[in-house]
């Protein structure tokens, strides 16, 4: 593979739109698969922190420790001076069984072709611990709190075949390459400041600035094979192509802003409402793509210089909203219900503009050399979807130790309307269940000690090939296949489910 700006890399001399096509739309492609760093929804598969998470994610009226900096920067102001460390592993695991339409000449019908014709193929994560590690303080200044922090998204960093497979007595390429096959070596985060405010004893605003911070690498295959069996069966894998994508640095800011108000304070009751805002995260990074070229001998002389582009697109605003009640004779005892609702549909599309010297092609037959790769779009047809979550938490104490237990549930419609669903978004509408618990320790019981266990039950959803969206891509820009002979590539039965481990500590100092 290239690695140099001016890399030249072996191409194929036939079709001289494909090479353009091939290129420009595995650029398209690779950058659809950046992730999204919002919420659960969309391209991440659970809500985040410790012990927000055992709370199912209910944490936007009752956020009062380090955890609100994500859920409702007001929480802030009720944190105290405190250190929050906490670490979770996402066990992220998925399957696909690709469905097909393949055309018969003897009927002139589309026939599905399924089980009997693909392997089903598994995505799996690695083990990677998901961080939060953030400190308030507040400067000696009466009413106000400060915080920095820094948190990973929870997000699924899958993995699905790359070699060929068999099945059933033949060798078969993965189903999913042209959708995605790692997305390992991906390293992002979001660092940000927080402000919080209390005007009276009743209300408390929070104010966040934020940027997600990393570079994100993702690989897939692309078909240079032309369209209408020219000269190759439609995914001939001699004609696969490799690719791989690293943005960054990726430098994407944000912010967020909250609002806690106690409508009732009693000796044993307590009502408290809240209200969060996240403003979207823009992206505008450099990246790079390299390619590895099809084995088929028609790649023999073309090249392709340049490997420099820019990648621009938006993640959603959320608005959250709770109301936490909490009551006992210490009011020992808190329940919240939450509505989530984020704007996915703003992530309408990706823009992707070479950069540099450009990207170009070198001696492709019957065109211009070079030709010079122009700026490119990928619509993504995402939606704007909601959540619902709910929790609770009861503290007692136990051998002389203040502890608390903590269990949560939530439902979320998937962002992604099931004709865009891909191995590339596995987002399928879910519910998850959570418990946990907490134990203080120290002399002043200032050391809290978390533990949290979340299971994700994703609904499995079944994608007919007749309304799959996404096509295959396509070689010939110029002259590309009619509509009924397009081929989809995400058509078929996806599932997934994932488990989240966690533990941290909260220290008020």
């Amino acid at each position: 593979m290239p690695h140099s700006d001016h890399a030249r890399s072996r191409r194929r001399p036939l079709s001289p739109l494909g090479s353009l096509g091939s290129l420009a739309l595995a650029v398209v492609s690779l950058v659809t698969l950046v992730p999204a760093t919002s919420s659960a929804a969309g391209l991440y598969f659970s809500d985040r922190g410790v012990r927000p998470t055992g709370r199912g994610g209910a944490f936007v009226a009752g956020a009062d420790d380090l955890g609100s900096i994500w859920y409702n920067p007001a929480g802030v102001a009720f944190a105290g001076d405190a250190v929050l460390a906490d670490a979770s592993y996402l066990r992220f695991g998925s399957s696909y069984q690709r469905e097909s339409l393949v055309h018969d000449p003897n009927t002139g019908k589309d026939v599905v072709v399924g089980a009997d014709y693909y392997p089903a193929v598994k995505g799996t994560s690695p083990l990677l611990p998901l961080p939060t590690l953030a400190i308030s303080n507040s400067l000696g200044l009466k009413d106000w709190n400060f915080a920095l922090g820094v948190m990973a998204p929870y997000a699924a960093l899958t993995t699905y075949p790359e070699q060929q497979l068999n099945f059933n007595g033949r060798t078969i390429s993965p189903p999913q390459r042209y959708s995605l096959i790692t997305l390992d070596g991906s390293a992002l985060t979001v660092v940000g400041a927080w402000a919080s405010y209390k005007p009276s004893d009743r209300v408390a605003i929070g104010l966040g600035l934020e940027a997600l911070v990393g570079t994100f690498a993702s690989r897939l295959a692309f078909s240079a094979c032309p369209p209408a069996n020219f000269v190759c069966a439609g995914e001939d894998p001699a004609y696969d192509a490799t690719a791989q994508l690293t943005v960054g640095p990726i430098i994407a800011p944000s912010g967020n802003l909250g609002v806690i108000g106690i409508l009732q304070d009693t000796a044993e009751s307590e009502v408290r409402i809240g209200a969060m805002v996240q403003l979207p995260f823009w992206i505008n990074a450099p990246a790079k793509i390299d390619i590895r070229l099809p084995s088929a001998a028609l790649f023999t002389n073309a090249t392709v210089e340049g490997n420099q582009t820019n990648v621009k697109f938006r993640l959603p605003a959320i608005a959250r909203a709770g109301i936490e009640t909490r009551f006992g004779s210490k009011k020992q005892t808190r329940a919240e219900v939450a509505l989530v609702y984020e704007a996915w549909s703003m992530h309408d599309s990706i823009s992707i503009s070479p950069s540099g010297s450009g990207i170009s092609l070198h001696g492709v037959t019957a065109f211009p050399d070079p030709y010079v790769v122009g700026p490119l779009q990928q619509q993504r047809g995402f939606r704007d979807t909601f959540s619902l979550h709910g929790g609770f938490e009861h503290s007692y104490e136990a051998g002389g130790y203040p502890m608390m237990v903590r269990a949560g549930i939530s439902y979320e419609r998937s962002a992604v309307p099931p004709a865009y669903l891909s191995v590339l978004t596995v987002d399928l509408d879910k519910v998850q269940t959570s418990i946990g618990s907490s134990l203080y320790v120290g002399s002043k019981h200032n050391l809290r000690l978390d533990i949290v266990y979340a299971h994700t039950f994703a609904f499995s959803t079944e994608v007919d090939p007749h309304d799959a969206a996404i096509e295959k891509l396509p070689v010939v820009r110029a002259n590309p296949p009619n509509a009924d002979q397009a081929v989809k590539i995400n058509g078929g039965r996806y599932s997934a489910q994932a488990d989240v481990i966690g533990v941290g500590l909260n220290w008020l100092y």
